[in-house]
């Protein structure tokens, strides 16, 4: 959820579930003056003094804060940023992870600096030498798999189209050796 605007939400879902509109929320937020806590107070007060369920309580923290201008749109609490790529394709997970790994190791020119194969949702991360990561995770669908990139710790949201890109390539790379390794 902290990478995704809150205005992604329809303001209809959200009444539904929380009882407010967005505009209903962010208006108690800044009467309790919110924009002076960090996202943890926030979404723990959503919890605590309203109810809200934890993951609605850190939709509607984020999308405050990205209103307010206190978060931009892919921004973590900690002021990093991130973004994701995925793609399905037709391959048990342990196949699904062995590729992705190939196509992101050829494309970066390292290997992971760790791999968790026998995980429900098999991972490998790679440290890059600026200081960000990648992270794939393979998660089922079926008797598909929806393989994911991440990369995080970006420093600047003027790195996030292009990083994005890059995942979006790796991932093409994936569902096409994907796609000649089943037919």
């Amino acid at each position: 959820m902290a990478g995704v605007s809150g205005q992604n939400i329809s303001d209809d879902r959200m009444l539904e579930a929380t009882g407010r509109t967005r505009e209903a929320w962010h208006e108690l937020l800044d009467a309790e003056g919110a924009t002076g806590w960090k996202h943890p107070q926030i979404a723990s007060w959503l919890r605590d003094e309203h109810g809200v369920d934890g993951w609605w309580a850190q939709g509607i923290t984020v999308g405050y804060e990205q209103a307010r201008g206190m978060r931009l749109p892919g921004q973590l609490a900690d002021g990093t940023f991130t973004t994701s790529s995925s793609k399905t394709v037709g391959l048990p997970r342990p196949a699904a992870l062995q590729l992705v790994i190939a196509a992101y190791s050829e494309s970066s020119g390292r290997e992971p600096s760790s791999v968790s194969p026998e995980a429900k949702h098999p991972t490998a991360r790679w440290k890059l030498d600026d200081g960000s990561q990648v992270l794939a995770t393979v998660s089922p669908v079926g008797e598909k798999s929806r393989v994911s990139l991440t990369r995080l710790k970006l420093t600047s949201p003027d790195q996030l189209e292009p990083a994005k890109d890059a995942l979006a390539v790796v991932l093409g790379v994936v569902a096409s050796r994907a796609d000649n390794s089943v037919g």
